[in-house]
């Protein structure tokens, strides 16, 4: 009997080990990834998230998303296909492990594992793909955060933004909080780390703002300078006069007599139902205490200039906005993000405008406060909707009236451009000559008609780094743009005219600084006698970009002083052409106010900005699109395709690249000219509507056609390039054609398939042949040269004259 006991026991513990075991034993085993799906056509730059993992379908290759770049891709690429091309994945599909990059400026296209990627020559963010095996001990994020489609104006502290009105109303408080609602919490997002993290999606709606709606009880530990001085003088009459009235405890702290005073003008207007109200005579304490919103903190360049003399801060009247005001006050704490979208920039995209920053009497830039949905109200500030007989009072001051804000200005329409002055803050030039400088700033301004349909100006000041003094969408007419070049100050250095020239390219001109795309970008450098660094290669990245550069040389090098030079010819070596139009050299610092017609007169003329022109955006572009018999429906359609894809490349619209489209057999039909269709979309459409014609085969009164009904229309500031297509020898003379169309500046390139000549194609084609005439086997070959002749057409922009 014991032994069956003992058995039994030995059992029961067996077995409550056992079990024991498996939860510490289910701890130990690693937390399994979760790799997300995407589609095919998905792109990189949708994607918000630095790092992260997912997973392909199968068949990617065949739906031929575009790709851009080799190695480093754009992020507008396909990620799929991206990977297919890298080698990561197969056609079969896979796990691909995405890492994003700062911008390339040129991204090289390749044909790799059976995908083709085009060349790009610029883009502001670009990705890497590897194989889809996470390193040890990192998790990668499980769902993935899209880009909006629209933009969005994301908080600073990361919070989720809610509705205005509920951020404002708080009832007032007639016990002591819990000690829980007196600290602030901490915001909840951070900084994610690239491998290990991910932004969570916001949870749904609220009725409070996140960082607004955080309430505290206002007590001696206030941020607002003011609110913190009348705490602590409450909290020290509490202590020492407990039989005072509520005034006299009250308003225990002095003011100078700027502001005439009031009898207890902190009582507020009693709320509509609240049923306990404070006896007069009772001394201030805990109970008096409200809870409000969370005042927004004050930054050095807020406080107040003259501690001698303070400055009262009064809260903003609470007056209805008039029906012209354009919209909600800009949050000083907001920062805007737009969604991937080029260069495009629009007014109506945004629902909120930029209140001009306020200056304090030492020139200190000042924010305003956010009034739309955080409320700072100092507790003896004078409300406007009070009644003072209902207070009690037979007194009230004279409420301001406020001022309407000025309408923004249109400037003038014939010179819209956006405009950025490098002004030279280096020790060099001194007090004297900047103030001369500041002055002409201000000349130009005026000039110029600063306005949202004319133009908008910028200043970057330069010294040993760049500074943005003002940016494109600071201010919106002249005056402001005075007021505000009046309180620059000098920053002092050397004169690095080439870093703030690489600054202008890679992050003055941008959406976020107000460029508007659809207007020329203007940059006009001063500089004191020469650069103390070397200016050409960052000029020539801006030239490319579409960047005018201007230069303002005052007193620049005589014969003696250019062995001191870093950089000889530095004005040639900088600006956007060399016939001396982009440079305009001053003698003397008192005769440069004497260069501010001049200077507008050139930088309005539209017409002459030639470096507005990239090779994307400046061509008219004519398609010779043989119709014969022996090319056949289906491949008809194939050179179409080709037709589409070498379009796509390309900006359209009546002010950049245009293109048109001519068939031909032994006779010619113009399928559509140049400035027909001005949106990319329509233009894709037309493209894919052209009918086959089918015939026989004239090459040369094709050609002479095209210079006849497209080429005689082109705009004189547009590159004419022809692309000829053809499968076979035209039964007439091409040599004569082709040499009388390229002696009127039009660019040819011969694309031959099949039975096409050789000697005609080089014929036909500009010198030299190898560069501009192409021979494929068979049709379905074509997209091959896709790259190659968007590559030619961009170096050859680049490489012409600039005289």
């Amino acid at each position: 009997m014991n032994g069956t006991s003992l058995t039994t026991i030995c059992l029961a513990l067996l077995l409550s080990c056992a079990c024991g075991a498996k939860p510490n034993g289910s701890k130990n085993k690693k937390p399994k990834q979760v790799v997300p799906a995407i589609e095919c056509d998905v792109r990189a730059g949708k994607i918000n998230l630095p790092e992260f993992i997912v997973k392909c379908p199968a068949h990617c290759k065949e739906t031929k998303q575009q790709v851009y770049g080799t190695g480093v891709f754009a992020s507008i690429s396909s990620i799929c296909n991206a990977a297919i091309h890298s080698g990561i994945i197969t056609n079969m599909g896979g796990k691909v492990i995405v890492r994003k990059m700062a911008g390339q400026n040129i991204y090289k296209g390749s044909n790799s594992n059976g995908v083709r990627s085009l060349s790009l020559p610029k883009w502001r963010e670009s990705f890497v793909v590897s194989v889809g095996k996470p390193k040890k001990g990192v998790i990668y994020p499980s769902t993935l955060d899209y880009v909006p489609s629209r933009p969005t104006y994301v908080k600073t502290t990361g919070q989720k933004e809610a509705k205005p009105p509920a951020a404002t109303t708080v009832l007032p408080m007639t016990t002591t909080p819990e000690p829980t609602t007196t600290t602030t919490p901490e915001p909840t997002t951070t900084t994610p780390a690239p491998t290990t993290t991910t932004t969570t999606p916001p949870p749904p709606p609220t009725t409070t703002k996140a960082r607004a709606a955080v309430h505290k009880v206002r007590d001696a530990g206030n941020s607002h300078p003011y609110l913190a001085s009348v705490a602590a003088a409450s909290s020290r009459k509490a202590q020492s006069g407990q039989g005072k009235g509520f005034s006299q405890v009250f308003r225990g702290v002095a003011y100078p007599n700027r502001y005439p005073q009031r009898a207890s003008a902190g009582l507020r207007r009693p709320e509509a139902g609240s049923a306990i109200r404070r006896p007069p005579s009772s001394p201030v304490g805990p109970a008096l205490n409200r809870v409000q919103p969370a005042p927004p903190e004050r930054t050095p360049t807020m406080s107040q200039s003259n501690p001698a003399s303070p400055r009262r801060d009064w809260a903003p009247p609470n007056f209805p906005r008039p029906d012209w005001f354009p919209g909600a006050r800009q949050p000083a704490d907001v920062s805007y993000t737009a969604p991937d979208s080029g260069y495009t920039w629009s007014e109506t995209d945004t629902s909120e405008v930029t209140v001009p920053r306020s200056t304090d009497s030492d020139g200190n830039r000042r924010v305003p406060l956010d009034t739309t949905h955080t409320r700072v109200e100092p507790v003896d500030a004078w409300k406007p909707e009070v009644n003072p007989y209902e207070s009690g009072f037979n007194v009230r001051e004279q409420e301001p009236v406020p001022r309407a804000p000025e309408p923004v200005s249109q400037g003038d329409p014939n010179c819209k451009v956006d405009l950025a002055f490098l002004m030279d803050g280096s020790w060099s030039i001194g007090k004297r000559r900047f103030k001369i400088q500041k002055d002409f700033l201000s000349d130009v301004a005026q000039a110029i008609n600063v306005g949202v349909a004319g133009p908008m100006m910028g200043i970057i000041q330069y010294g040993d780094d760049p500074v943005t003094e003002l940016s494109l969408k600071s201010y919106s007419n002249s005056r402001e743009v005075k007021l505000a070049v009046d309180k620059i100050v000098q920053k002092g250095g050397l004169s690095n005219v080439g870093k703030a020239l690489t600054y202008i390219n890679r992050q003055y001109f941008s959406d976020a600084n107000g460029n508007r795309g659809g207007a020329p970008n203007v940059a006009v450098v001063l500089v004191d006698g020469w650069p103390t660094d070397k200016v050409e290669e960052a000029s020539r990245l801006a030239r490319e970009s579409g960047i005018n550069i201007f230069f303002v040389t005052i007193e620049g090098p005589d014969e003696s002083e250019k062995a001191n030079l870093v950089e000889t010819n530095f004005v040639d070596k900088a600006v956007c052409r060399t016939n001396g139009f982009y440079s305009l050299p001053v003698n003397s610092w008192f005769a440069l106010r004497k260069a501010v017609q001049p200077l507008v007169k050139r930088v309005c003329d539209t017409d002459r900005l030639l470096c507005s022109k990239t090779c994307l955006n400046a061509n008219d572009i004519a398609f010779v699109i043989d119709g014969s018999s022996s090319v056949g429906t289906g491949n008809f359609r194939t050179v179409l395709q080709f037709v589409a894809n070498v379009t796509q490349e390309f900006e359209i619209s009546d002010t950049d690249t245009r293109v048109g489209a001519v068939q031909y057999t032994y006779e010619q039909r113009l399928e559509f000219g140049f400035g027909q269709y001005n949106n990319k979309g329509e233009l894709l459409n037309a493209i894919k509507r052209i009918n086959y014609w089918s015939g026989g085969t004239s090459t040369g009164a094709a050609i002479t056609f095209a210079a006849d009904q497209l080429f005689s229309k082109s705009k004189p500031n547009k590159r004419k390039i022809m692309i000829v297509i053809t499968d076979g020898r035209s039964y007439d003379d091409v040599r004569v054609p082709a040499l009388a169309v390229q002696s009127q500046g039009v660019i040819a390139y011969s694309i031959g398939i099949a039975w096409a000549a050789q000697d005609e194609l080089e014929y036909i084609a500009t010198d030299p042949d190898k560069e501009h005439s192409f021979f494929v086997d068979e049709f379905d070959n074509l997209y091959k040269f896709v790259p190659k002749i968007i590559q030619n057409i961009c170096q050859e922009f680049n490489s012409q004259p600039r005289n």
